[in-house]
């Protein structure tokens, strides 16, 4: 199924940029203007029913293509075929693949539970989630 740039609901589409290699708190130039990645595009249920297909969710999570929110840090001007730099790497050095891994139970790394809570940029919601995680495995590990 080929699809049309934007029909996922993206407002940037890029090249080059992907979930394994950013993390979740890096910071980048798009055209002139500077970005911090904050987290992955998690579906829900209006992804299948838009495409009207009850596995589209699963398909989508399956692809390792979730695509990730970039906050503004700075106000610029972006155009088709800016250039993107990396300015930044978060010392944490977890990736938007890493967070959705997690998210999704396939990986039970305490260390990495660890370091995914205490990325600043990740939205407190994902942090608190990660910390309990943390926590459970550390009790499991104890009975």
């Amino acid at each position: 199924m080929l699809l049309s740039w934007g029909k996922f609901g993206e407002n940037l589409t890029t090249e080059g940029l992907h979930e394994d290699a950013l993390c979740i708190g890096d910071r980048l130039r798009i055209g002139s203007a500077i970005l911090m990645v904050t987290q992955p595009r998690m579906p829900c249920y209006k992804l299948a029913l838009r495409f009207d297909r009850d596995d589209m969710i699963k398909r989508f999570l399956m692809s390792g293509r979730s695509g990730f929110y970039l906050s503004v840090i700075e106000p610029g001007e972006v155009t088709v075929g800016s250039k993107i730099e990396v300015l930044s790497r978060d010392p944490h050095q977890v990736t938007v693949t890493d967070i959705v891994r997690l998210y999704l139970g396939q990986v039970r790394d305490p260390q990495l539970l660890q370091r995914a809570s205490e990325v600043s940029a990740l939205p407190d919601n994902w942090k608190a989630q990660f910390r309990l995680r943390a926590h459970t495995q550390v009790d499991d590990t104890q009975s």
